[in-house]
């Protein structure tokens, strides 16, 4: 896969922040690894690879909060439309850290508020000044569930109105459990483009037989993780990933 990485053009950070995807639309995909490589094989005439420093598959290191009661798991595992999460992002390779609140309304759009961080330490003033205007959630009801690993690849389409981002060699750690689980050859592959605008990759998947299919790190981690929390809404999905990892 190394090799494949390397055959593609590339597009800096700064080329990057020119791509405005202003009615972004998102959708994810599941596949394998062999699957990517095909993928990446024939992706490398439409798409930019973005490079850091010569670094083009970065190491991400997340941590998801969550109320002592799972709340946030609750309402996604329930198909809540309106719902959040509130996770700690580390990019490894820069040493960067940023505190995120994600919010997803009931039209299925889902915003992304951010500031930069240095530790997880829900008391500082900044942290609970930004939690008290973003998030619907006590503070102080919060603690770290769910601690992931992943590398990510990000592609841009030639005409920029697209990114796609790859992510390989997941692992999560249980905060409250101490479970651990490596997800192999899983890839998880999302698109977010601008509106419904041609998007080459579209083909590329459908002839490669990698269909929509929803995932959300905190909640499939939890889910693979914590015995205890209810899971009949991600059954399926959790069948289905089951049938990638044995097979694969």
């Amino acid at each position: 896969m190394n090799k494949l990485i390397e055959q593609f053009p590339s597009i800096t950070l700064a080329e990057m922040s020119g791509v405005k995807l202003m009615n972004r639309t998102d959708t994810k995909f599941v596949a394998t690894r062999s699957q990517l490589c095909h993928l990446l094989e024939m992706a490398q005439c439409d798409y930019f690879i973005q490079d850091i420093d010569g670094e083009r598959n970065m190491l991400y290191d997340t941590t998801y909060f969550d109320t002592s009661d799972f709340q946030m798991y609750k309402d996604h595992q329930h198909g809540h439309v309106n719902r959040q999460k509130i996770r700690f992002r580390t990019y490894v390779s820069s040493n960067l850290q940023f505190m995120e609140v994600k919010t997803k309304n009931n039209h299925g759009r889902t915003k992304k508020k951010r500031i930069e961080v240095n530790d997880m330490d829900l008391q500082d003033a900044t942290k609970r000044e930004f939690l008290a205007k973003h998030l619907h959630f006590n503070i102080d009801t919060l603690a770290p569930h769910m601690h992931n690993y992943f590398r990510r690849i990000t592609l841009v389409n030639r005409a920029k109105t697209e990114r796609l981002t790859i992510d390989t060699d997941l692992e999560f750690d249980n905060v409250q459990t101490h479970q651990h689980k490596h997800m192999n050859d899983l890839v998880i592959i999302e698109l977010k483009r601008d509106g419904l605008v041609f998007s080459p990759v579209l083909d590329m998947l459908r002839q490669l037989h990698i269909h929509p299919h929803g995932f959300s790190k905190y909640c499939m981690g939890a889910a693979f993780t914590n015995q205890d929390l209810p899971i009949n809404r991600f059954k399926e999905k959790l069948r289905d990933i089951n049938k990638i990892l044995i097979n694969e």
